[in-house]
């Protein structure tokens, strides 16, 4: 049984980018708490309630405008600019190692990646490696808190919730801002 007796509300909110339309969650204090893409939109639904069950909280979406700041910075990402989204606040219900994952996730500059491997060796639990895997599978916040920028140890392209074609052109992307 639930301990509140009101649904927390979230803002759903849709915007059109260059790979596909992007459903974005926030809360009443303008805080990320779920990034997907629209034909994900279930996924994103049921790891909204699993983040909702550890806290004992139902939720109940409306429709509405996205946040200024949080617009700009989206669309400052797909322009090229990726430093912005850095700032959007974000607010998620895991585990305590999920959490470390999803914040050590938010120091992978753009423009870079790093292996599962490294990333646990980051967290300073090596042995780890697919635990963290399966923490960077449950990230709600896809591209705010990156983990489209884990690859394989040997380099090669792994899962990614929006799909391989969108990881790949979300590494070029972040990539062509380096080029000289």
């Amino acid at each position: 049984m639930r301990q509140h007796l009101f649904p927390e509300i979230l803002f759903h909110h849709q915007l059109e980018t260059p790979i596909g339309t992007m459903l974005v969650i926030t809360d009443q204090q303008e805080r990320m708490r779920a990034l997907d893409w629209h034909e994900y939109e279930d996924r994103m639904h049921r790891l909204l309630w699993l983040h909702g069950k550890k806290e004992k909280r139902d939720f109940e979406l409306q429709t509405a405008s996205l946040p200024t700041t949080i617009h700009k910075a989206l669309d400052a990402y797909f322009a090229g600019d990726f430093v912005p989204v850095n700032d959007i606040p974000v607010y998620t219900a895991g585990t305590v190692f999920q959490q470390a994952v999803w914040q050590a996730l938010r120091t992978i500059p753009a423009g870079t990646t790093l292996s599962y491997s490294a990333l646990a060796q980051k967290l300073g639990q090596p042995k780890a490696v697919r635990a963290v895997g399966s923490a960077n599978g449950a990230n709600p916040i896809g591209i705010v808190i990156p983990c489209h920028r884990v690859i394989g140890m040997d380099g090669s392209m792994t899962g990614y919730g929006g799909g391989l074609e969108r990881k790949r052109w979300l590494l070029a992307h972040e990539a062509t801002s380096f080029s000289p």
